[in-house]
């Protein structure tokens, strides 16, 4: 009787539900939780919504997901509804209360399971365990462990019964994390060891191991399906952590529900390390699809992919409503106006530019930066950078609004000022730039500048060095950025770097490092946008290249109309 109740103990922690725990240790399960008999099961699942709730029916919101999970279930269906992360950041309705507000409209929706993405941890480490802990459903994470105990956070799985199957979610969270949030999240105090990790490996074999551990017991707590929840993917600049590679290299998995590559993919069949094929699918992002897996009785496993619902949950849209209304009374209040569209975008292709080259807007948010040393502290900034990561929305040309400028740059970091060598500023350009130009590659620390200038050439192989978790260690063997120049104010030209000199540096404390004081990002960018000149009859100045401030610095590089920027980032072939 005791190994009895320590086996069905160690089920009940590992998320099998009493029936299921019953029939796992042999004991009988009251037939009103088990028949025997299989049913239709359907999954539904979202991934990287990042806050976007702004929205209305028959565009989707939590209100239309959990409305149309309710309607499955008025059906007499079987039903779950779970999420592959990036939901607590992204625009002001999540960062003006750090996630708090979103984690309520999951809960009031119905959510059963989730795994943490990397934008989970943008609030800190406690904000994260503690947004975890308010939210009704578990999270679910098999690679993210606390190093001073060598356990895992958080559970690796959950087993659902539905339909007279047992249903396992296996969680995985990318080990990008570490460089995609702030590596100072996951160390101790003085930031000088990590006490958690996100188990990876240079060559992926940490976390395939992890992964397949998790499927393993998976199948001995008599999963019937096992379900892959994943944060991990498909971009190649993400190998060899995505999906499609832990796929490669384990076996187990039915299906794989994947985020934050934010792919449109419905249905994608992918070989496991036995041949046998998987299903891999993804919605997209920001509530552009909701998935729905349906899991057939003789075993057969579909997905599709819904992009609107005319129905929404009245609870959930009341409450929806009232916190977007809240926001949008705390920062609607007009501050400028646009002459022309800022892009993150490349306007020619509709693809991301923002990680890989110059654009308008990182112009625009570097110069922010710049001048709110420069001009607003009255202190002496050489160059201000910005992580193309850190830059989230194309703006159109119109008014704009504290809440446009919270939706630019919704992390809430603080604006810094450092001292540094030219060479340092020369290895942070090199490790931005380490993947640009590459095909299907991208950088979230693609570092947009003011006050200088630099060139890429692209045709040199990346010789940054870094560790098992994609951090700097050590400077480029051989550059692929040449031609750094910084801007004399006193006399108005661009001056070669000198690695051996100082510069004082602006930034944000994500990319810096530094905990420094100073004001909030979107804080600094509507400075930015206040100091314009070509005020109209409405009291609003216009943004415009001969309105900035930094118009009156001579032979400054400056061209907001142009979307790719002013020619300070040169892609040389």
């Amino acid at each position: 009787m005791k190994h009895l109740i320590s086996r069905r103990n160690f089920l009940k922690a590992a998320g099998v539900t009493t029936a299921a725990a019953a029939m796992a240790v042999g004991a009988p399960a009251a037939s009103a939780c088990w028949t025997g008999e299989k049913s239709e099961v359907t999954i539904l699942y979202t991934n990287d919504v990042h806050t976007y709730i702004d929205k209305q029916a028959p565009e989707l919101t939590y209100a239309a997901i959990a409305a149309l999970k309710q309607s499955y279930q008025n059906a007499g269906k079987k039903v779950l509804l779970v999420d592959a992360g990036d939901h607590v950041q992204g625009t002001a309705y999540g960062s003006m209360d750090q996630g708090a507000s979103i984690i309520e409209l999951m809960n009031a929706a119905g959510y059963d399971a989730a795994t943490p993405g990397n934008h989970e941890f943008d609030y800190g480490m406690d904000r994260a365990k503690e947004l975890m802990r308010d939210a009704d459903f578990p999270y679910l994470s098999c690679n993210w462990v606390d190093l001073r105990t060598n356990l895992r956070v958080l559970p690796e799985i959950k087993v659902f019964v539905r339909g007279g199957v047992r249903i396992a979610f296996v969680g995985i969270t990318t080990p990008e994390t570490f460089t995609k949030s702030t590596p100072a999240y996951f160390m101790n105090a003085s930031q000088t060891k990590y006490i958690y990790d996100i188990l990876g490996g240079d060559d992926g074999q940490k976390l395939y191991k992890a992964v397949q551990k998790a499927i393993d017991k998976a199948k001995l707590l008599g999963a019937t399906y096992i379900i892959g929840l994943g944060h991990l993917g498909v971009d190649p600049s993400s190998a060899p952590w995505t999906s499609e590679e832990v796929i490669a290299h384990t076996t187990g998995f039915d299906a794989f529900i994947d985020g934050h590559s934010h792919t449109v993919m419905e249905n994608k069949q992918v070989a496991d390390a036995s041949g046998r094929l998987v299903t891999l699918t993804q919605t997209g992002s920001y509530f552009a699809n909701v998935g729905e897996m349906t899991i057939a009785p003789d075993g057969t496993i579909s997905t599709r992919l819904v992009s609107t619902y005319d129905q929404e949950d009245v609870a959930v849209a009341a409450e929806q409503a009232a916190w977007v209304n809240t926001v949008d009374d705390m920062l609607g209040e007009k501050i400028a106006v646009a002459d022309t569209k800022f892009y993150i975008t490349d306007p020619a292709t509709g693809k991301r530019r923002i990680r890989s080259g110059e654009t308008n807007l990182g112009d625009f948010v570097a110069d922010g930066i710049y001048a709110y040393f420069n001009e607003i502290e009255d202190l002496h900034c050489d160059i201000a950078i910005m992580n193309g990561g850190g830059i989230r929305a194309n703006v159109d040309a119109g008014p704009w609004s504290f809440k446009t400028c919270k939706t630019v740059s919704p992390f809430g970091n603080v604006a810094c000022l450092m001292s540094v060598t030219g060479q340092q500023i020369l290895d942070a350009l090199e490790f931005g730039a380490r993947f640009a130009g590459a095909e299907g590659r991208e950088n979230g620390g693609f570092l947009q500048v003011a006050g200088a200038k630099y060139e890429i050439h692209a045709m040199v192989p990346n010789t940054v060095q870094t560790d098992d978790k994609n951090v700097w260690i050590g400077s480029a063997a051989t550059p692929r950025v040449t031609n750094v120049e910084i801007y004399d104010k006193t006399t108005g030209t661009y001056k070669p770097l000198d690695p051996n000199a100082t510069y004082a540096l602006a930034g944000m404390n994500y990319t810096l490092r530094n905990l420094g004081d100073g004001s909030e990002d979107y804080l600094v960018m509507s400075s930015y946008a206040a100091m314009f000149g070509g005020v109209d009859a409405n009291g609003l100045p216009h943004l415009s290249s001969a309105n900035s401030p930094l118009a009156d610095y001579p032979g400054y590089l400056l061209n907001y109309e142009d979307p790719y920027g002013a020619g300070r980032i040169q892609m040389i072939w």
